[in-house]
């Protein structure tokens, strides 16, 4: 799959990152439209980064609240958690409000960090939607665990939340 880098550069999509592999740095905006910058987080706490395709679909919203639900525990397990889409700034908020969520949604309008990641496509009907990935982030910067699993969102939260427990 291609991407459009700066100008006319076209990059290939990343294969996915690895357990042990430094995590690309990134900025993006917030439901606030502050900037988050990756690199100002890490080395401060363990970080949880899930993907996900859109707000308000059925699956993505349970799987935003099984992180919303759970996050005392994510708190005590000293992990920021962060989700990441294609969707604006505006459509965030939005989401972010309704369901109550205590945790940054970023956009990635153009899935540009989603691609370094090599988070992948699944195409769902004839439909293409980016995909549904979890990464946990060591205070190094290395990947220390991921989970993939495109239709069950909630079992994102659950499955970080047993490694964390099991660190």
């Amino acid at each position: 799959m291609l991407i459009t880098g700066l100008g006319s550069v076209k990059l290939m999509a990343q294969e996915p990152l690895e357990i042990g592999k430094k995590v690309p740095l990134f900025t993006l905006k917030n439901q606030d439209g502050k900037e988050f910058q990756l690199s100002k987080q890490i080395g401060k706490k363990k970080i949880v980064i899930f993907f996900y395709p859109m707000d308000e679909s059925p699956v993505c919203t349970k799987e935003a609240c099984a992180f919303r639900d759970a996050y005392e525990m994510y708190k005590e397990a000293n992990a920021l958690v962060i989700g990441i889409n294609k969707g604006t700034v505006e459509s965030h908020k939005a989401f972010h409000e309704k369901q109550h969520l205590p945790f940054d949604l970023l956009s990635d309008p153009d899935n540009k960090v989603l691609d370094l990641f090599g988070v992948k496509e699944e195409d769902l009907d004839n439909m293409v939607l980016s995909g549904r990935e979890t990464f946990v982030i060591g205070r190094d910067g290395t990947i220390v665990y991921k989970f993939r699993d495109f239709m069950k969102g909630d079992e994102h939260s659950k499955q970080v939340l047993s490694y964390l427990s099991s660190k």
